[in-house]
């Protein structure tokens, strides 16, 4: 059947013409484990016109050839017999079917399970979700809580965090790593060597959480996460006392203000940027500073807001991971962060009897009582 040269095609993300040219399609493993089967194409030359007139291809992954030998694949009218997964067919029947091309950038975060969704894996989802992304989650520790605080946290085994991240990592293209809680300091060794796979992704590192029981990191794991952790980071987020906890593995406490020398000290280790949170100061504001090489790139301060709240650095630190993911720079990935968690403060919801929870969909409420006014 000919195929008109002139025809777009309406697929969002697939093509934008054809001249009637076979287009090969290849599928990965991954698809074959779920429905439709065409949920893992990706375009061979993302960012270019491989289909602009032109025959075009897809990725595959090479262990599918092998696991899936003599593949069938009927595509509308046509039947399509191959070695493994490499199918071909007309063009204008590519048109004819939708396909579920992932457009959300993928974000593999480590940390805390929360009952509450208030801090840790679950507040990372959200804080994802409203940002655009898809989040991947691997579980460091469990915890016991409610809305006025966490009772006790049990540490996962660090082997089942390596192969929770492993096959996620083998199956998705992730586009940023966040760190969150812990757990012990085989975990630390077991995340950096994952992370450092992957160098040219960004990394989020936000390691300390004062909801979590007053059993913080020793200094142990605080020197593990300073040699093997922190020097493979995009951007670490501690609070003024973290930094302060931090820097007592290299020099003596200091009753002195040691905020800019130990942030600069930090990036000498190996950190690209360091943002803390809380500095000192008028004590109706919050004052956040980021540093990098160049010294002090951003100083911010916004109203000091009515709490408690319980998961504001968690939504701070998910949200500038997710803004890396879509491909902001660091400072303004943090500026953007800053405005959401802000907003996230102020329509925070009482849940409980205890403390106020960070409303990462507040946006969507919003419409939605918008439109019953109307």
């Amino acid at each position: 059947m000919p195929y008109p040269a002139d025809q777009t095609n309406k697929t969002e993300g697939i093509c934008k013409e054809s001249n009637g040219n076979h287009l090969e399609i290849i599928f990965s493993s991954a698809a074959l484990r779920t429905s439709p089967v065409h949920w893992h194409i990706f375009p061979a030359r993302a960012g270019r016109d491989p289909f602009l007139r032109k025959t075009g291809g897809f990725i595959v992954y090479p262990a599918t050839d092998q696991a899936h030998p003599g593949f069938e694949f009927f595509f509308g009218l046509v039947v399509a017999h191959a070695t493994a997964l490499k199918v071909k067919c007309i063009a204008i029947y590519l048109n004819r079917f939708p396909v579920q091309n992932q457009t959300s950038p993928l974000v593999l975060t480590f940390g805390v399970a929360d009952p509450v969704g208030a801090i840790g894996i679950q507040a990372d989802l959200a804080s994802l979700a409203a940002m655009g992304c898809h989040g991947l989650s691997v579980i460091t520790a469990l915890s016991i809580g409610d809305t006025t605080g966490t009772e006790d946290t049990q540490a996962v085994e660090p082997d089942w965090v390596a192969d929770q991240a492993r096959v996620l990592l083998e199956d998705m293209p992730v586009a940023a790593f966040k760190v969150g809680h812990i757990g012990s300091i085989e975990t630390v060794s077991v995340i950096a060597e994952i992370v450092s796979d992957y160098p040219e992704l960004p990394l989020v590192v936000d390691p300390f959480s004062t909801t979590l029981p007053d059993q913080g990191p020793d200094e142990e794991m605080l020197l593990a996460m300073r040699e093997l952790l922190i020097p493979q980071t995009t951007l670490l987020l501690v609070s003024v006392d973290e930094l302060s906890r931090l820097a007592e593995t290299w020099r003596d406490p200091s009753e002195d203000n040691m905020i800019e020398t130990d942030a600069l000290q930090m990036i000498e280790f190996g950190c690209e940027y360091l943002f803390v949170t809380g500095v000192p100061g008028d004590a109706h504001d919050v004052t956040n500073l980021l540093f990098s090489e160049d010294g002090l790139v951003r100083s911010a301060s916004w109203p000091r807001q009515t709490g408690p709240f319980a998961g504001a650095g968690n939504t701070l630190s998910a949200t500038i991971t997710a803004m890396l993911a879509n491909g902001l720079d660091v400072p303004e990935a943090v500026a953007e962060a800053e405005e959401f968690t802000n907003a996230t403060l102020s329509h925070a919801q009482r849940l409980g009897m205890g403390k106020l929870i960070p409303d990462r969909f507040f946006w969507a409420r919003e419409g939605d009582a918008d439109s019953a006014v109307s």
